[in-house]
């Protein structure tokens, strides 16, 4: 079975649970503190992107445990980690241009990461052209969008993010969304970040036009955090340790009863908050150096 997934980490996990060998990739691997891991997948030939299905790059995931408990100082202490990686991929100088754009939503909680995580980024490009400045030493010219999605506005959403691109002319977009998972566990745990773009929807087969520096024409960074996983997903995978446990006859089944669907945790809610305030503080620390720290 193919399952739906967003995230590198997890197709690297699929590669080793089929021993298969996949060339092509470098991973890294560091521990943070007790509660933050950091793994760094680097996709560096024809090859591993074949393997991982996925565009070469390089591609973080931040593995964090205890968001939903409120360990001490948790969300702060991620949204660092999130913003020394970010500070690799974006660093800073004193003409930085940025977009942060929100993908999703609103109105669907597990698809409104984007839009709350941009509500609460601090935009300054209005303030640039009030004065009339260049650049500035301790914050970037940065500006926000929501453009929401293809079945409430009828447009396809990378065209309007061209558009805007062309109007604010960036150094680099950051692309904030929801992503899918096939484990469960991921979804309060996990943020993967990546310089290679995002297609909007890949991870339920539902994909769109892939904003990219190939189509915008300037850096593309994209953050996401799992909050959905495919209901097939979720019974193969639980039922993997069960004995005599017949994979086809079960895809057959969920075929035959037209089985899917997606879904998303209880606390989901609680998720979108919690990772829209880890990621818009990393992304204010990070485009902002002089204000945030």
């Amino acid at each position: 079975m193919q399952y739906r997934t967003d995230l590198a980490i997890e197709n690297q996990e699929l590669l080793d649970e089929a021993r298969q060998r996949a060339v092509g990739y470098i991973k890294k691997q560091k521990q943070i503190d007790e509660d933050i891991c950091v793994t760094e997948i680097i996709i560096n030939s024809e090859e591993g992107a074949r393997a991982f299905n996925k565009a070469q790059g390089n591609y973080i995931t931040i593995e964090v445990e205890g968001i939903l408990e409120q360990k001490d100082n948790i969300k702060e202490r991620a949204a660092h980690a999130l913003a020394h990686e970010l500070k690799k991929m974006i660093p800073f100088n004193y003409y930085l241009k940025a977009l942060v754009v929100g993908l999703g939503n609103e109105k669907v909680t597990p698809d409104s990461l984007g839009p709350h995580t941009i509500d609460k980024v601090k935009i300054t490009a209005h303030l640039f052209d009030m004065f009339g400045a260049d650049g500035d030493w301790e914050m970037a010219n940065v500006s926000g969008f929501n453009p929401s999605v293809t079945g409430v506005t009828g447009m396809e959403t990378a065209d309007l993010i061209e558009k805007i691109v062309s109007l604010t002319k960036p150094d680099v977009v950051i692309i904030v969304d929801s992503l899918a998972a096939r484990n469960m566990e991921r979804m309060s745990t996990t943020i993967q970040l990546c310089d290679t773009g995002i297609e909007p929807g890949a991870g339920m087969g539902n994909r769109r036009k892939p904003i990219s520096e190939a189509t915008l024409g300037c850096k593309v960074v994209s953050v996401g955090v799992p909050t959905v996983i495919d209901s097939r997903t979720l019974i193969m995978e639980a039922a993997e340790n069960i004995d005599s446990w017949d994979e086809a006859a079960a895809e057959k089944y969920m075929e035959r009863k037209e089985l899917d669907m997606i879904v998303t945790s209880t606390d989901i809610d609680e998720i979108i908050k919690d990772f829209s305030d880890i990621i818009a503080n990393a992304i204010n620390i990070t485009l902002h150096p002089g204000i945030y720290s």
